[in-house]
């Protein structure tokens, strides 16, 4: 489950694995400082669920050569390191807002000189560029990409006779035809405001906007974003807001009383014949030890199928800071973490698409249908995770599915928006 998607929904998750990486990581720093010669390098990788992964890579990487020690962080706080001058040496972590940042700080070194910078594909390399950046660098290089859509039990769709929609009245279509047969369509969770923000808000404005330009927008408005401006949260987001609320009726009646881990118990027992959640889901769903035929398609918007994109977002990142103690032992382990045989059995792992130009196609059934959509390159950044934490987003979109006026909380998004800007 990727760290941008949801940190407050598994606290208890997330702790229990940083106990056990924080073990891991304990137990390779002692024979890395005490094997002769080494110079010690620090890795700062906190995704929970790949913790035991990288601290095996850190471990395999000291003992292939003599000259680098890898000690595996999991718990540095980052922005306190930046302003330290002590981060870590090498960061292989989800990208996101805060990291944008530090590029746009020129706190990340350029990566620009490495043969692994141009291995990248360009519209994946492009994803960084939607955050802030520090112009002429190459200050991060994706590691790996995961790709969100509504994830459909296949047995529960053919039972019914339906197929895969590609337009907005299909989809509502199928919703109708479950409906009536007494199948719960779509299993929601509104309890943890994170899984509405990524599914429903996500999916139904990245299926009508293009959110990379929307912010742009944004951005270069600031403070003058209101009621008036000619993009706004109210203004532009409106229609894909009132599309998602009529995808509510098709939901669990209960949904409000739901989390992210009740929504994953209720797919397992077939509780609903669809879930808009990302790949991370599985795991979860798969541990109910339940045979269950998965898939993935992305949700319709509009009428016209060419239109079909899915969510995705930078699921790791490699970086070096510019104040890095070991910049020459951080690019050695980076050249080592992106060879194939290395870089190709993480994202095969954990659900997640190549970011090389060369990168295999995903093998995994569950989210094979998402493939050509990604290798055409048809695919968008979640249009929550523009927006700075200081605004509560998610609370208020939370608000929205429980029956605030969309119009008056798009409006006071807006005005938060403009007051940050103001500030800064």
């Amino acid at each position: 489950m990727s760290s941008s998607n949801a940190p407050n929904g598994l606290l208890s998750r997330r702790s229990l694995l940083a106990g056990t990486g924080g073990l891991l990581a304990a137990a390779t720093l002692p024979a890395c400082t005490g094997s002769s010669g080494h110079s010690l390098l620090t890795l700062h990788q906190s995704k929970p669920e790949a913790i035991p992964h990288f601290s095996q890579l850190a471990a395999e990487f000291t003992a292939s050569q003599e000259r680098f020690a890898v000690q595996h962080d999991i718990a540095t706080n980052l922005s306190a390191s930046f302003v330290r001058n002590s981060p870590p040496d090498l960061g292989c972590l989800n990208y996101n807002l805060e990291m944008g940042r530090f590029m746009e700080r020129g706190a990340l070194s350029d990566l620009a000189d490495m043969p692994e910078a141009a291995m990248i594909r360009e519209d994946v390399a492009e994803l960084a560029d939607w955050y802030p950046t520090y112009e002429g660098r190459t200050s991060v290089i994706p590691y790996s990409v995961t790709a969100a859509s509504v994830i459909y039990n296949r047995r529960l769709f053919a039972e019914h006779g339906l197929e895969v929609p590609t337009t907005w009245e299909e989809f509502l279509t199928v919703c109708e035809t479950l409906q009536a047969a007494d199948v719960t369509p779509i299993y929601a969770t509104f309890l943890d405001p994170w899984t509405i923000a990524q599914g429903l808000f996500d999916y139904t404005v990245g299926g009508m906007v293009d959110v990379r330009s929307f912010y742009a927008g944004m951005n270069e408005l600031g403070e003058d974003v209101g009621p008036d401006s000619e993009v706004s949260f109210q203004r532009t987001l409106l229609e894909p807001v009132q599309r998602m609320l009529e995808l509510i009726p098709f939901t669990n009646p209960d949904a409000p009383r739901r989390g992210y881990g009740d929504g994953n118990t209720a797919m397992a027992q077939e509780q609903a014949a669809m879930y808009f959640q990302g790949p991370w889901a599985f795991g979860e769903i798969e541990k109910a030890g339940t045979d269950l035929d998965l898939g993935t398609f992305p949700l319709p918007m509009t009428e016209d199928p060419s239109d079909l994109k899915v969510r995705v977002n930078i699921d790791l990142s490699l970086w070096i800071p510019e104040a890095a103690d070991q910049q020459e032992g951080a690019r050695a382990f980076l050249q080592h973490l992106m060879r194939p045989e290395v870089q190709n059995p993480y994202n095969d792992a954990f659900l997640a698409f190549g970011t090389t130009k060369d990168a295999p196609p995903v093998t995994d059934d569950r989210i094979s249908e998402m493939q050509s959509y990604y290798d055409e390159g048809r695919f968008y950044m979640g249009a929550s995770q523009f927006i700075p934490n200081s605004i509560p987003a998610q609370n208020y979109i939370q608000s929205i599915v429980g029956g605030a006026d969309p119009e008056q909380v798009l409006a006071r998004m807006d005005a938060d928006w403009s007051r940050l800007a103001f500030r800064e």
